[in-house]
């Protein structure tokens, strides 16, 4: 069962996701999570408390993720993109997680710091992929393509109908080294 903390933490990301920062009131956040204002109050004694909170959480699931990027069975790259891609994220997973913070990074007192935890996250990224990829520049692509996704998931913005992210992961079978490491598990590009 989620406890108190992680049930204000999922309502503040839903409702940063879904309606913007301005929706996301301490009183707001409070009903979401089906908290009293003074249970949320409890856990976050201010929305900077949140905010921060929103942050520690990222750093956690990024860690968690890069990780994962690492030691996915079908290679750093298939997993980076799939989960970047619209609906790709797991639930509870660092993408979601990194919607709301995307929706609080600018113009807010808090946009600094927020700067500063998205700035580890695409380290540790970066990180995991390069570990893959030995080359940086591939590496930088691939996080390029999910980053892209991440927008695309952030704004509603489905894929084109006729493709996948299959096709995707074929196509940038072309450019990934020909190593054990290097894209195991990608589709091979029919075209």
């Amino acid at each position: 069962m989620t406890g108190a903390r992680d049930r204000v933490l999922d309502a503040y990301e839903t409702l940063l996701i879904g309606h913007g920062p301005g929706s996301a009131t301490l009183d707001a956040v409070a009903a979401a999570a089906e908290v009293s204002k003074g249970g949320l109050l409890y856990h976050f004694a201010s929305k900077d408390a949140l905010v921060t909170g929103l942050l520690d959480r990222l750093r956690e699931r990024s860690a968690a993720d890069a990780d994962a990027i690492r030691t996915a069975p079908d290679g750093a790259v298939d997993y980076y993109i799939r989960t970047s891609a619209p609906g790709g994220g797991q639930p509870g997973g660092v993408t979601r997680t990194y919607l709301a913070v995307l929706r609080i990074a600018d113009g807010s007192e808090t946009g600094q710091a927020v700067r500063e935890a998205l700035a580890v996250v695409h380290a540790e990224e970066y990180d995991a992929l390069h570990a893959e990829l030995a080359d940086p520049v591939l590496a930088w692509i691939a996080q390029l393509v999910g980053d892209g996704l991440y927008l695309r998931t952030l704004t509603g913005t489905p894929l084109p109908t006729e493709l996948t992210v299959d096709a995707l992961l074929a196509r940038m079978r072309r450019y990934l080294p020909d190593t054990p490491a290097g894209g195991r598990g990608l589709p091979e590009d029919p075209a």
